[in-house]
């Protein structure tokens, strides 16, 4: 059984729910969504930036904020509420030194008055301008910076209203993601979106204004499925060469993805932790951890499913 509450200033509501409360999760620049529709009876009263919390037997899993309310003639309410990453959609100009992206984020939470939780040392700094830039892309690009030089990768998450950072590595939920355990699965290749086999990298010298150009490309590959270009304009030149390299290490693989339908719902699954995959579909066979890049939870009066987006590395064909 499931517990939805909202809160209006000191009023606590316990709504009737219609059908089916989803929860929804992206690893990256997106924040976490809850939708549900409610029954108008007349005595309901909430608005816009009102509370939600949703709790899953002892889960506690989602605390966020109404931020839309469609009504309809029949005396209901559908209802989308954010958790506060939905703030990070906000747009702004930062210039910053020598920070990494846990100081850069303790900075942007003081900055727009959020509440903080867990959040990791990232230890690598690095000097950024970002203009007019959401908070979430200034966040993104500062992850990619430390990626590509510690080969780390971290997940930014609200944990019932505090904002989480950490590792990937200490994000493992232990269970198992087999055929017994969910209904459909679909696995898909493909070189379309994160792909490159030649990396181009410029900077601009502010003094000078002299453009220099960084290339590394892998020639098999450009072979095989022609120029995938992936261009950047850097503004720190220092080990530009190594970055090159590694953007070139980490992007020219074929992308591989697989979709699962209907598991049996875990309420610590999340978006960015891993999750341990046994499947085969056709000659593709995975038998690992995979990366969740996206969760939808469905949950009902009587049960729980969850669809997920996994992503890995070490398939064998």
């Amino acid at each position: 059984m499931y517990e939805l509450t909202i809160c209006n200033k000191s009023t606590l509501y316990y709504p009737s729910v219609i059908g089916n409360v989803t929860w929804e999760t992206q690893r990256s620049g997106s924040p976490g969504v809850l939708k549900f529709e409610v029954y108008q009876d007349g005595k309901l009263d909430f608005e816009e930036g009102n509370e939600v919390r949703f709790i899953d037997n002892e889960d506690k899993v989602f605390f966020g904020y109404v931020f839309t309310k469609k009504c309809s003639s029949k005396n209901t309410i559908q209802v989308t509420a954010y958790d506060q990453l939905r703030y990070f959609k906000n747009k702004d100009t930062y210039s910053y030194s020598k920070k990494s992206s846990s100081e850069l984020l303790k900075m942007l939470i003081k900055d727009f008055y959020l509440n903080a939780g867990s959040i990791d040392d990232t230890v690598y700094k690095m000097s950024r301008v970002e203009d007019n830039t959401t908070l979430f892309d200034m966040m993104i690009n500062s992850f990619n910076e430390t990626l590509q030089a510690k080969k780390k990768l971290y997940i930014l998450y609200d944990d019932f209203g505090k904002l989480n950072l950490k590792n990937m590595e200490e994000m493992v939920v232990p269970i198992l993601i087999n055929p017994s355990t969910g209904e459909t699965f679909d696995y898909t290749t493909s070189i379309d979106s994160s792909t490159y086999n030649k990396i181009k990298l410029v900077h601009e010298d502010e003094t000078t204004k002299k453009r220099t150009v960084y290339i590394d490309e892998e020639v098999e590959s450009i072979k095989n499925y022609g120029v995938l270009l992936y261009y950047e304009t850097i503004q720190d030149a220092t080990l530009v060469k190594q970055k090159a390299s590694a953007l070139l290490e980490m992007y020219n693989n074929t992308s591989k993805e697989f979709s699962v339908s209907k598991c049996f719902g875990d309420s610590r699954v999340r978006a960015g932790c891993g999750v341990y995959v046994q499947l085969a579909i056709d000659n593709v066979r995975f038998d690992g951890r995979m990366l969740v890049e996206k969760v939808t939870h469905t949950y009902s009066k009587d049960a729980h499913f969850m669809n997920l987006k996994l992503r890995g590395a070490d398939f064998n064909s």
